[in-house]
Parts: C-alpha cells; sequence; structure tokens
C-alpha cells in the first residue's frame, strides 16, 4: 500500500536530496487520504466515518503544505504545475464551445 522510496539518497546533492524528500512527504500524505477516505466509505457508523474523514481533510492540509515547499525549492517543477493547469483549462474552454 504504502509507496517505497526509489532512490539512493547517497547519490543526490543537498537540493535535490529536499526536493525528494518534500515529493516522498507529498506521496505519504496523498495515500493516507486515500486510505482514510476508503476506510470512511466501508464503514455505516457515522461517527467512526466522521473522524477519518475529518483526518483525510487535515493530510489534504499537509499536501498543501508540502506542496508550497516543493514550489518554493524546485522552479521547474512550479512552471509545470503552471503548465499543467493551463492545458486542463484549454481543454474544458475547447469542450464549451
Amino acid at each position: 500500500m504504502l509507496s517505497k522510496i526509489p532512490f539512493k539518497m547517497e547519490n543526490l546533492s543537498e537540493e535535490q536530496l529536499n526536493r525528494e524528500i518534500l515529493r516522498i512527504g507529498l506521496i505519504a500524505e496523498l495515500d493516507a487520504i486515500n486510505l482514510y477516505e476508503q476506510l470512511a466509505s466501508l464503514t455505516n457508523d457515522e461517527k467512526i466515518k466522521a473522524i477519518f474523514l475529518d483526518v483525510a481533510r487535515e493530510e489534504k492540509t499537509h499536501v498543501g503544505e508540502f506542496l508550497t515547499l516543493l514550489l518554493m525549492n524546485d522552479e521547474e517543477q512550479e512552471d509545470e504545475l503552471e503548465e499543467g493547469k493551463e492545458e486542463v483549462e484549454e481543454l474544458f474552454q475547447e469542450e464549451e464551445e
């Protein structure tokens, strides 16, 4: 279920290592969100469901924190994220026409 770290840390510069650490944090938080939302969907107990969904929401905040830090430390990632956003907006505009 949980992702494995796919690199050898000793081969990376400090800058590269910091970016990879942030990406691993993002992956872990996304895994947690998926897990908690799936568990919430399995129960009929509204109290249990509410707690799992609340914790999943908190993990989404963590995603925002790690993503913000990643974008501050990886200019290419920031540019590509913006490029992806523009591509999606273009596709939706074409569908509306």
